[in-house]
């Protein structure tokens, strides 16, 4: 059963009124916008996850936002009272999954040269503990090569940074002597076998060890781009 979404958290901040109390009052109205504040912060979340297994099972075209609001026992209008949009939905729930891969640098830089291939494996590790966050990204990015489809700018921006990131990582390692050009066909092939090995993974994980399989090839990837370089084991 469906509840109704719950107006009180709509995280708006009310105007204090005039009182004799003190200091007393402003204390309380502290804690009454915080709470607003955090139980939306958390609703939100609530949802993002929720898209995620939604889309991530049906794709974003069928998945529908009834089915999304149904988990987390909202209406339709809910849902849309926290993001506007499907399509701003779906940019968000990709936000979301980014950020979990981003988690366990707290705040931190992207890093760079080897520190960067060795987090592309810890993910790689964490990913195997998330399946449906792997695959909501795998659908979606999937879908996003067809015509029109919201997150096409959203994937393309984000294969173009991370190409970047990763391209200049492997200079680093590789020295002067590498070229841009052999930087960035490294890293598209980085880029190409993670996201197929996942592809592979959530068809039969008996068959892939998602993080060793992640390991062994970019090792192998860097060990070709930078043949000057002894590379160490990644992880």
């Amino acid at each position: 059963m469906v509840a109704a979404m719950d107006d009180d958290a709509s995280g708006v901040d009310r105007p204090r009124t005039a009182t004799t109390a003190g200091a007393a009052l402003p204390t309380t109205t502290a804690r009454r916008q915080r709470r607003p504040r955090q139980a939306t912060a958390e609703r939100r979340a609530e949802i993002l996850r929720a898209a995620a297994r939604t889309f991530g099972a049906k794709g974003y075209k069928t998945g529908s936002l009834a089915e999304v609001a149904e988990q987390v026992g909202i209406t339709h209008a809910g849902v849309l009272h926290h993001f506007g949009s499907k399509e701003q939905l779906l940019v968000e729930v990709l936000e979301f999954r980014d950020k979990e891969d981003v988690r366990e640098l707290e705040g931190q830089h992207i890093p760079d040269g080897l520190e960067l291939f060795h987090h592309l494996v810890r993910t790689a590790r964490a990913n195997e503990l998330r399946p449906g966050i792997v695959q909501g990204y795998t659908v979606l990015t999937g879908e996003s090569v067809t015509e029109n489809h919201p997150a096409r700018t959203w994937v393309t921006d984000r294969f173009r940074v991370l190409r970047g990131e990763i391209a200049h990582a492997v200079t680093v390692v590789g020295g002067p002597g590498t070229s841009d050009e052999a930087a960035t066909r490294a890293a598209n092939a980085i880029i190409g076998v993670m996201d197929g090995l996942q592809v592979q993974w959530l068809l039969d994980p008996s068959a892939v060890q998602l993080a060793e399989g992640t390991r062994v090839a970019i090792e192998a990837i860097l060990t070709a781009a930078c043949p000057d370089t002894t590379i160490p084991t990644l992880g």
